[in-house]
């Protein structure tokens, strides 16, 4: 047998699900990263993978691996740094189980990240969000639960695997309705709902009916959606909404893009996009220009008399709304 395989077995049955108890889409991702790098080396060695020895994946062919996910494969270099972490967990597991390495797996754990510019992400703006809510046909079975679910999306930023996550007793509609999800990182976070999403749930679940531990959204089949679903009915219904909304056109809009906030404070939105920081909220702060000139209309002008702070309508409206 070769050095790889054990390590391998043990780096995903021992380290991520037993040990850190990692989630179906890490683990998913971690392998689908080890399946493209062990192929790129059968490739370039000429050996199958299950002869494959750790000191064949040495530092010269990783790197040669990830430039080629970004010349070949065309990935991002967020991707290639996704790959290259995976690869890094793997041989930070290796160099306790295989001692006998430790030159080629130190020199692998010392390849870089590659810095990229950190973008603006999308998203979109009160009308454009207005004009996808109004898309699904509620004519429909599909159009109703499909017009729940992004309204939920739209207001709460969960992730496209939580809402899929949701189940019936996750959602509570009475006194101080919210939506409890198990969310990245095996957080738990409770989201609160405003009246309008209130309603939107109120009507699909007295159509859906079932069981508590039945799934919010499901499939024809009663199962629940999939991510990529999702993905489908957010491209079919924005292509729908842009011909009312014509900035549509422009835009490409995910699931993901529904998390990005508009007009809230940055702790709140670390709070409710379920985020380890506040920092890691920041670069959701879009260049939204009403949420800047709401922000620069409560300041006081330089040729002004500072005044005593009261707390905005704003604050009182989203108790109201809640």
């Amino acid at each position: 047998m070769s050095s790889l395989a054990p390590v391998l077995q043990g780096f995903f049955t021992d380290r991520l699900i037993r040990e850190r108890q990692a989630s179906a889409h890490t683990v998913a991702s971690y392998r689908n990263t080890i399946k493209l790098l062990l192929r790129y080396a059968w490739q370039h060695t000429g050996k199958p993978p299950a002869t494959l020895e750790i000191g064949d994946l040495d530092a010269p062919l990783i790197s040669a691996f990830l430039q080629h996910l970004e010349s070949d494969r065309g990935n991002s270099v967020a991707t290639r740094n996704a790959r290259l972490a995976a690869i890094h967990s793997l041989f930070r597991y290796a160099a306790f189980h295989a001692p006998e390495y430790a030159g080629a797996i130190q020199r692998v754990l010392a390849i870089p990240t590659k810095r990229a510019d950190r973008t603006i992400v999308s998203y979109l703006t009160r009308e454009e969000v207005q004009a996808l809510l109004a898309a699904p046909d509620r004519g429909t079975w599909c159009g109703r639960r499909d017009h729940a679910l992004l309204h939920l999306a739209a207001q709460t930023g969960l992730r496209v695997s939580e809402l899929t996550g949701l189940t019936l007793r996750d959602v509570h509609l009475g006194r101080g309705a919210h939506v409890l999800c198990h969310g990245k990182g095996r957080k738990d976070r409770c989201t609160p709902l405003t009246t309008e999403t209130v309603k939107a749930l109120h009507t699909w679940i007295d159509e859906r009916g079932g069981r508590p531990h039945d799934a919010l959204f499901p499939s024809r089949r009663g199962t629940a959606l999939s991510t990529d679903a999702v993905e489908r009915l957010v491209t079919k219904h924005t292509a729908t909404a842009a011909r009312t909304c014509s900035s549509l056109h422009q835009k490409n809009v995910t699931p993901h893009t529904l998390r990005h906030s508009a007009g809230v404070d940055t702790s709140v939105i670390s709070l409710w996009l379920g985020h380890e920081s506040p920092e890691a909220s920041k670069i959701y702060l879009h260049a939204d220009m009403t949420l800047k000139q709401r922000a620069l209309d409560r300041t006081t002008p330089l040729t002004g008399k500072p005044g005593r702070y009261s707390a905005p309508d704003a604050v009182l409206a989203f108790l109201d709304g809640l």
